[in-house]
């Protein structure tokens, strides 16, 4: 019983391992046919192999089918279409940036001088009215009325820091100044010039809060609780202030005198391929579109402080050789090199940052969008800020300084005697007066066609962000999530705040995306968002991504960036 079980086992084995070679033998001949083909398309014969074989496969290894095959093989590039048309775009965005980015620099130069001649033209002029107010209120018997309004006291005051600023930079010697310096070497003016460079930008990041401090512990209304120091010691730190800062803008304008007299032109050659350095620190860094909105903001100032220092220059040589307009032309050449030199590297520094961070040219538009807000803002019925102090908050141009040494140039170069000469000076006044005016009524409506194509007019009657406003809002907001949360325990963040509605709801993202976007007193986007966050849901008040359900910073809006409060108050 027991052999006739095995021998049926075994029978059974046995038809099993036909069927199974059977059914592999299909395959085992489709893989040696893939491999003789295989052999066949590299050259290689088998060992049993015929002559002709053999033939075909010394033709195809001689050196005449090699070359040919290399003159004659060829590649289609529709195959990678995304990749070639992406690099296409690049090539062309950098061929858009130097146009867009001058664009948004003479717009920002023209920015700059209408807050440059606001200082030798409207501001004593609303001195003089705030002064008469002073004085005939009282004498008219208007007790009840306020003797100043905020904005007049921030004038009077410029005004007094002015006059006394000047008063002592009278005692400052710039012909001293001048030799001193020229008696250094080349390497110690070198150094001393990037010095004078980092001391100005940290001058103007905390000198624009100095003045800030200074105008609203001057106009803070008196029912709030005393946390200051009182208005004489804020007015005194300012006045010493903008001194001193007079004092670095005249050695740095008085280095770059010395290296246009120079003889052999070394020291203004060295000078001027520090700017190139420039575009080595800043190339290869990661840059977002806020990060150079800053930038670019630094650049404006940058150059138009240089055109007043090549001013002053100027001015200064000219006095030398007793106005000889055959001077000027001497001086000339160097100067169009030095401004030539600034375009190049802004513009090579622009293209290159954009193009590695993949950032599109149209940003730019959206820079201006946010300069013009300013301006148009200003000049709302419910501004908190004058329009100068915005653009010093904004770029970092403080002109109080640079005006201040522009007059002390000014007054020591040019000898004002007789009626004729004072004729000319009024003159010339009104004429300062004039392209104020032009310059302002021109860029008030180019700014407000600006606002109007980036769809901000709204942002406009918009009330000033509030700090209590602004942290309830963000309460109730956080308290909102919290209660609407499913009864499941859903996971929450640090601050207890539901992720459960980002994970539940993925289809309804574009319904909820209008609520979840900012809506509070400061706004969060200028005009559109990135294009990698046009499918993600974000929480503002959490900086939560409904995808990726990681911790983010907010975004910050463009109007709400200024020049020293970004990346850590990083000053570039």
């Amino acid at each position: 019983m027991a052999d006739s079980l095995s021998a049926g086992l075994g029978e059974e084995n046995e038809k099993e391992k036909e069927v199974g070679d059977k059914e592999n033998k299909p395959i085992k001949t489709e893989i040696n046919k893939e491999k003789e083909g295989a052999t066949e398309s590299l050259g290689f014969n088998d060992k049993n192999g015929d002559s002709k074989g053999q033939k075909r496969n010394l033709s195809d290894l001689s050196l005449l089918r090699f070359i040919t095959t290399e003159l004659t093989r060829g590649y289609f590039l529709e195959h990678n279409e995304a990749k070639y048309t992406e690099r296409r775009e690049r090539v062309y965005t950098c061929l858009r940036i130097p146009k867009e980015l001058e664009k948004l620099m003479t717009f920002g130069f023209f920015l700059c001088l209408d807050t440059f001649l606001y200082v030798f033209t409207l501001l004593p002029l609303r001195v003089i009215l705030a002064l008469l107010r002073l004085f005939t209120v009282p004498c008219c018997g208007l007790s009840g009325s306020r003797l100043l309004q905020p904005a007049q006291v921030c004038d009077v005051l410029k005004g007094f820091i002015m006059v006394l600023c000047y008063s002592m930079m009278s005692y400052v010697d710039y012909s001293m100044m001048y030799h001193l310096i020229r008696g250094q070497s080349v390497i110690k003016l070198y150094i001393i010039y990037n010095m004078l460079e980092v001391a100005d930008r940290l001058f103007s990041s905390f000198g624009q809060d100095i003045l800030d401090a200074l105008y609203w512990t001057a106009t803070e209304p008196k029912e709030k609780k005393r946390a200051h120091i009182g208005v004489i010691p804020h007015f005194l730190m300012a006045v010493l202030y903008v001194f001193l800062h007079a004092i670095l803008i005249m050695v740095q304008a008085t280095t770059l005198n010395v290296a246009f007299n120079s003889h052999n032109k070394s020291l203004l050659t060295i000078m001027m391929s520090n700017n190139f350095v420039e575009i080595k620190g800043s190339v290869f860094k990661k840059f977002e579109k806020n990060n150079l909105f800053q930038m670019s903001n630094s650049d404006i100032k940058e150059r138009f402080t240089n055109y007043i220092l090549l001013l002053i220059v100027c001015l200064r040589n000219m006095e030398q050789f007793s106005w000889n307009p055959d001077h000027l032309w001497v001086l000339f050449p160097d100067v169009v090199m030095v401004i030539t030199s600034e375009v190049a590297v802004d513009v090579v520094k622009h293209a290159f940052i954009t193009k590695f961070n993949d950032i599109s040219a149209d940003v730019y538009g959206e820079y201006r969008a946010s300069l013009a807000f300013d301006l148009v803002s200003s000049r709302q019925k419910n501004a908190y800020t004058d329009y100068s102090d915005s653009v010093s908050r904004r770029m970092g141009f403080i002109p109080l300084p640079l005006a201040l040494l522009l007059i002390r140039v000014v007054t020591s170069s040019v000898k004002i005697q007789g009626s004729l000469s004072f004729m000319c000076v009024l003159l010339f006044y009104l004429g300062m007066i004039t392209l104020k005016v032009l310059n302002s009524i021109v860029l008030l409506g180019t700014s407000c066609m600006f606002v109007k194509e980036a769809n901000m007019e709204e942002k406009l009657f918009d009330p000033p962000p509030s700090v209590a406003s602004s942290r309830a809002n963000s309460r109730a907001h956080r308290t909102k999530h919290v209660h609407t949360a499913p009864q499941q325990d859903p996971p929450t963040d640090k601050a207890g705040i539901s992720l459960a509605s980002d994970i539940s709801q993925p289809t309804n993202a574009a319904a909820s995306a209008a609520p979840i976007l900012p809506n509070s007193d400061s706004d969060t986007f200028l005009t559109t968002p990135d294009e990698d966050d046009d499918d993600k849901t974000i929480n503002v008040d959490t900086g939560l991504e409904g995808d990726g359900l990681k911790h983010r910073t907010p975004k910050k809006d463009l109007l709400e960036i200024d020049r020293f409060t970004i990346c850590g108050n990083r000053i570039d």
